[in-house]
């Protein structure tokens, strides 16, 4: 028996079909045809009900899926902001340093939750264990990565969670360098700029601001000729806090 049954039905959300597959014993781990497994579909599309049913079953958490693009679970929900689904691979034994591939740097998913800016995602895996001063696989740091994001909660967060305030990036550049730098920049002109280098012809890019907890992010938005919206990039503003907060713990 195939897994291509139990991938799609966990990625149209059918619970049942998927109660019935595992009742008549298809292994949670088989995976579909291109190597997707339904544990990293249920992670990426945060459907925290059938990871749960799909973990009872006995998937492994720390399988990484096999399809191109594709990786751990648990660094798909923190990608995608889905912290019911996080917690629940965490209560399956998921480790939270435990790194994927899927575009050529290796990221944990602590680095995508500082990514996405999602700083309560950020809390729970530093609550569960996961490594403040982690880098990737360029030699950035969670901390680095938080600064050049702009998010000043998760930057706290991760210096109460004993991140080094003296660990310099890949490029030996420290984080209240980064932060200086980063506090002179016009981000507004650099939001537009990111979201234009991967925006299709005639495409419409708009700014909007939005929080999340206590942070202040700027939201670029592209939208196809149609008006649909193609994608979406988000950064923080909290750059002159987050440089406060740094020569705080540093004293300089």
């Amino acid at each position: 028996m195939t897994g291509e049954r139990l991938v799609t039905a966990v990625a149209a959300g059918d619970a049942t079909t998927v109660g019935r597959l595992l009742d008549d014993g298809l292994a949670p781990d088989t995976p579909g045809p291109d190597g997707s497994t339904a544990l990293y579909r249920a992670a990426v599309h945060g459907d925290t009900d059938l990871a749960r049913i799909l973990l009872a079953a006995g998937a492994d958490p720390g399988l990484e899926s096999g399809a191109e693009h594709e990786g751990l679970p648990l660094c798909a929900a923190a990608c995608w902001g889905y912290a019911g689904t996080v917690t629940a691979l965490l209560d399956a034994g998921a480790d939270p340093d435990q790194g994927e591939d899927p575009t050529g740097n290796t990221m944990t998913a602590l680095h995508w939750a500082i990514a996405g800016g999602y700083p309560a995602i950020v809390e729970t895996l530093l609550g569960r264990g996961a490594n403040p001063d982690i880098r990737d696989s360029t030699g950035n740091t969670a901390l680095c990565r938080a600064v050049t994001y702009g998010a000043a909660t998760i930057v706290r967060a991760l210096l109460d969670a004993g991140a080094d305030p003296g660990l310099p990036d890949g490029q030996g550049r420290r984080p209240a360098d980064l932060a200086e730098s980063r506090a002179a920049c016009d981000i507004e002109a650099e939001a537009l700029a990111q979201a234009a280098e991967h925006a299709p012809p005639g495409a419409r890019i708009t700014l909007r601001e939005e929080t999340e907890g206590e942070d202040t992010l700027l939201v670029a938005e592209v939208h196809d000729a149609t008006g649909a919206l193609r994608s979406e990039s988000r950064v923080g503003t909290g750059q002159a806090e987050i440089l406060t907060l740094l020569r705080a713990r540093t004293g300089s």
